[in-house]
Order: structure tokens, then C-alpha cells, then sequence
């Protein structure tokens, strides 16, 4: 019997030296990441619950210091941040990097592209374009961990916004870049101008429109209290956020840290495009009760839109990367009977 006790006690030790071993042998990815998304917005939730997730799926081995608000540098230097080593990852979006390489338009607002997240988010992970990106953002240093696309943007405006036509002589709030050159073709006035200008200059009358985000997001900012126009669906601006890391960080992550960050942002990319699409529609019910018209857009139309957009991209495909990204955007915009 005590032989017995003796040889069970030794298993125990053993079984305990062994699990103390595999801790002390577990690696840690030590990551700093920053948003442009405040916490207690709706995409700084989302931003948070990926968080949760890959820390809770690496069983801790991940460990994200996250910063929200753009708190350490400006959204449009993160991007250097994290490639230089003052930050690991920029989860923020391709969009802000345009100056850098007129290839990150097609990875950061592809417009008159895709129609809903879930055609733009296929092909970044089944149309090649996963692939098309990588050398883009490997050039700076980085590596394009995934997207999460929170769907189309809806305009505000004074006056009705239902076709074509009505962007004749339009003043709007656009954002710099290939925005104002389509906008420019279908006889629009684009104004490039802060996000944080748009209130008071919808509210003056310096603009008839202004292109600033979501329409849940537009109601947030109050846009409707001044303007009672809107297009919804929208059609025009489907901008993608990105989560991109430091190329020598993330190299050097044990694998299954790895794949633990890539699949969480599929998932994140799911749970953001349902999110929105929700509070989009509940966004729409609440302002037909309050008397804003939205106008829901012809398929003649909105093929007007593309073609404008569409013939507008080979003038941004400027370098061998931006090049590569049209190319594989037309192919599988074919495929999908959206080309034009």
C-alpha cells in the first residue's frame, strides 16, 4: 500500500512539473494597438470585443494594450507608428495612407465598387485580393491582418438626393481624393472640408450636402436636425478599416497567434457588418417618422454612379500596387456582374 501511495504522489509531481513546464514554455505576444474609434462608440465596442477575443482564445497569451481616440499619434500616423515600432498595429484604415501610395484608395474606400461588406469582404478573402494587397503593405513594413467593413455610407442634404441628376450645381462636404474627381464628372460641387466643419456649414448653408458617414452615424451627429434629405441604402462610400500590424512583430508570433488574430477579424468583420445593418435600418424607421425623406436609388441610377466611379479609378492606378488592386477589383467585380 505504501508503494502504491509513494508511486501516486510521484505521478502527481510529475503531472505538476509538467504543467509548470508547458506555462513557463507558453509564449507571449506583447501587442500595442490604436484605434481613431472612441471607446463608447458603437466601432470602439467592436474594436474592444476583438480584443476580448484573441486574448481569451490565446488562453492570455495575447496581450493587447489598445488605445482608443487616436491617444499616442494622429489617425493618419499610425499607420508609420506601427511600422516604425512606436505602436505594433493601426486599426484604423487604409484610406489615411493615400498620400503614401494612391494604392491604398482600393484598400481604404474602393468607390462605385461593391454594393453591400459582404461582396467587398468576399473578395478580400475569396477574389484575390488578400494577395493583391500583401506587397502593398509589406512594401512599408507592415502586414494586413483583416478588414471590418461597417457598410455604406448615406449622404444629408437640403434637397432631394434621388438621381443623378440631382448632384448638379450640389455643395457637399466631400473628403479629399478620388471622391471629388466622380463627384466632379456628375456635375456636383465638391467642398473638402473637416469632419468637425460640417455641422455648422450645413447649418449656415456654405453646403447643400454633406458625405459624412453611416446613416445611424449621421443621426448621431445630428445632421437630420438641420437637413431632412437622405439616400438610403447608400451606394456611394463603403470605406474599409483595417488591422495591420508591424511585418518583424508579427513575423515573429508563434503561429497560433497568428491564426488566432486572422480569424477573430473574420469574425469581427461579420459581427460589424451585422451591427450596422441593424442600426442602419433602425436609423431609417426612426427618421421617416420624423418627416426626412430618404430616397432609395434606382438600379439605372446607381449603374450611373459606377460608371462615373469605375472610369475614375485608372487615374488613381498610378503605381505598380495601385495597379495590381484595379486589376483585381474589375476581375472580380466581372465575376459579380458589377462591372460596368
Amino acid at each position: 500500500m505504501k508503494m502504491m501511495k509513494k508511486a501516486a504522489t510521484v505521478a502527481a509531481v510529475a503531472a505538476f512539473a509538467a504543467s509548470t513546464a508547458l506555462t513557463a514554455s507558453a509564449e507571449t505576444s506583447n501587442l500595442r494597438i490604436q484605434t481613431h474609434y472612441a471607446p463608447e462608440t458603437v466601432s470602439g465596442k467592436l474594436a474592444a470585443q476583438y480584443v476580448q477575443d484573441i486574448q481569451d482564445m490565446s488562453n492570455g497569451e495575447i496581450v493587447v494594450e489598445m488605445f482608443y481616440s487616436s491617444s499616442v499619434v494622429k489617425s493618419v500616423e499610425t499607420f508609420d507608428a506601427a511600422s516604425t515600432g512606436i505602436l505594433d498595429c493601426d486599426m484604423t484604415g487604409g484610406g489615411y495612407q493615400t498620400g503614401k501610395n494612391s494604392a491604398f484608395q482600393f484598400v481604404g474606400d474602393i468607390m462605385g465598387g461593391y454594393d453591400t461588406p459582404y461582396q467587398q469582404l468576399s473578395w478580400l478573402y475569396f477574389g484575390g485580393g488578400r494577395e493583391a494587397a500583401a506587397p502593398l503593405y509589406n512594401k512599408y513594413g507592415m502586414e494586413l491582418i483583416g478588414w471590418w467593413v461597417y457598410g455604406q455610407e448615406s449622404f444629408a442634404s437640403s434637397k432631394p438626393i434621388a438621381k443623378v441628376e440631382d448632384f448638379k450645381d450640389w455643395k457637399f462636404r466631400s473628403p479629399p481624393g478620388m471622391e471629388t474627381k466622380i463627384f466632379e464628372k456628375l456635375g456636383a460641387s465638391p467642398i473638402v472640408m473637416d469632419f468637425t466643419e460640417i455641422f455648422t456649414a450645413l447649418e449656415t448653408g456654405i453646403i447643400d450636402g454633406a458625405d459624412a458617414s453611416g446613416l445611424a452615424n449621421n443621426v448621431g451627429l445630428g445632421l437630420y436636425d438641420i437637413v431632412k434629405y437622405a439616400n438610403f441604402p447608400g451606394f456611394h462610400s463603403m470605406p474599409s478599416d483595417h488591422l495591420a500590424c508591424n511585418k518583424a512583430v508579427f513575423d515573429a508570433m508563434p503561429a497560433h497567434h497568428q491564426k488566432i488574430m486572422k480569424v477573430a477579424m473574420e469574425a469581427l468583420a461579420l459581427r460589424t457588418a451585422l451591427t450596422f445593418e441593424k442600426k442602419n435600418a433602425e436609423a431609417a424607421a426612426q427618421l421617416r417618422e420624423q418627416g426626412v425623406t430618404l430616397s432609395q436609388w434606382a438600379p439605372e441610377e446607381l449603374a450611373k454612379f459606377r460608371a462615373a466611379a469605375q472610369a475614375t479609378w485608372p487615374e488613381f492606378a498610378d503605381t505598380p500596387e495601385a495597379k495590381a488592386l484595379v486589376d483585381s477589383h474589375l476581375a472580380y467585380l466581372e465575376q459579380l456582374g458589377l462591372k460596368q
